[in-house]
């Protein structure tokens, strides 16, 4: 078990270096659109070429990128020519910020998911079934940016129960978060809750849950202890691929409530074509992919001891 996981760990540095490299030859490679982007269309050739020689841009491409790939080990990501301060001094605050969001959504969404799932995958078919199913892929349908105006106009407009935005000015208000993870968990429970439906329904059908049951085991520790371990082993799969989702991919929900999280910066660091903090807010994007799918691949071998990756 503990070779299966350090080979893990080995595979998701290797995937974060091959990803890092090609992050910054993308970025980087050509030196006077790096320039230009930094110092600004209107700065002269002179200017440019001077900042390219004071910031070693015209050392080989392997010095630089090595330069650039221990400063992101050793923390120094470099200043924000967006925000003109250090990229440390505001991106883990921001990150801070969705993960808060991130987890109760997650609080929400795992739960409610699942429960759905698991009663619709135990009676397939029955009208219980058909009921949490056509809610889930109705719910699932509707994008962020369709429901989050809608959520708006009923309770911030309409009933007047909440705040419009999450910008969390004076400190932190939980009636702020309220419709931001709304939104989230309208637009996810339902995805999670078919594969939960789905894999709970392969389950009940197997050889070894019929005959448990006609042995006369009581039903409930039939799907207790025999269906649901095997059930959750691919709704565990989407729930953890829904960690990068909710890191990175809530950029409509943050920037709609103007709710100052990761999501949120990535869009302002690419409007502004802020290379040093694209990379930064990438390389921490990757890093959590990889990381949320190698923690998914070990804790397969706890759902099922027989599953093992080569």
């Amino acid at each position: 078990m503990l070779i299966f996981i350090l080979k893990r760990f080995g595979q998701m540095l290797l995937i974060m270096l091959v990803v890092s490299a090609l992050l910054f030859l993308l970025l980087e490679i050509n030196v006077e659109s790096v320039a230009i982007k930094v110092l600004g269309q209107y700065s002269t050739q002179e200017q440019r070429e001077l900042w390219l020689e004071e910031n070693g841009y015209y050392d080989p491409l392997y010095e630089r990128y090595g330069r650039w790939l221990w400063g992101f080990v050793t923390g120094d990501l470099g200043e924000s020519v967006r925000f003109k301060k250090p990229i440390n001094d505001f991106m883990w605050d921001r990150l801070w910020n969705t993960a808060v969001l991130a987890f109760w959504a997650m609080a929400f969404i795992v739960p409610l998911a699942l429960v759905l799932g698991i009663l619709s995958g135990m009676k397939e078919g029955s009208y219980l079934d058909r009921t949490i199913s056509v809610t889930s892929i109705t719910t699932t349908s509707i994008p962020e940016f369709a429901s989050a105006p809608l959520l708006a106009a009923i309770f911030v407009f309409g009933l007047g129960w909440l705040p419009g935005t999450s910008s969390m000015i004076g400190g932190f208000d939980w009636k702020q978060l309220v419709l931001p993870v709304a939104v989230l968990v309208i637009y996810d429970f339902g995805y999670v809750a078919r594969m939960t439906r789905a894999s709970m329904a392969e389950v009940m059908t197997t050889h070894y849950i019929r005959t448990a049951v006609l042995k006369g085991l009581p039903y409930r520790s039939v799907i207790l202890k025999h269906a649901l371990r095997n059930a959750l082993i691919a709704p565990f799969t989407v729930i953890m691929l829904q960690i990068p989702w909710l890191l990175s991919g809530v950029i409509v929900v943050e920037f709609f409530f103007a709710y100052k999280g990761f999501g949120a910066l990535l869009l302002e660091a690419s409007l502004n074509q802020d290379i040093l903090l694209i990379e930064a807010a990438s390389m921490v994007a990757v890093f959590v992919v990889v990381a949320t799918q190698t923690l998914s691949d070990i804790g397969y071998t706890y759902l099922n001891p027989r599953i093992r990756f080569t």
